[in-house]
């Protein structure tokens, strides 16, 4: 029986020329690497976040994609993108989850463990 299975992994870094600390705002980049570890080919089809800064203000991000990519990979392949994230103090944190397919139409979801939004890098 196949096992489907994305491993996930975030590298952080600030965007000091997008923070305006003056205004409560606070800018990270954030590098997500995706590795099929399973046995099967599986595309990711859509991505949720859930961003939450130091007072408990949470964003939720839903949609189709990462960056306009929806990457099929075979067992072995890695996909990495880039994106960033606004909080409103000078850390947080972020988690979230990838729907993947298999080519055998199999539902699953590749887990992001929470990674820290702050100048000293991630959790994980």
């Amino acid at each position: 029986m196949a096992h489907p299975q994305f491993s996930c992994s975030a590298r952080v870094e600030p965007l000091p020329e997008q923070t305006d600390a003056a205004q409560g705002s606070f800018a990270f980049s954030y590098t997500i690497t995706i590795v099929n570890s399973g046995d099967i080919a599986a595309q990711l089809v859509a991505r949720h976040w859930q961003i939450t800064d130091t007072q408990g203000t949470v964003q939720e991000v839903h949609g189709l994609a990462v960056v306009g990519h929806q990457p099929l990979l075979q067992p072995g392949d890695t996909f990495q993108y880039s994106s960033w994230a606004q909080i409103g103090t000078p850390q947080g944190s972020m988690q979230g989850r990838f729907l993947c397919v298999t080519e055998a139409a199999e539902v699953f979801y590749a887990e992001v463990p929470e990674f820290l939004l702050a100048e000293t890098g991630s959790l994980h």
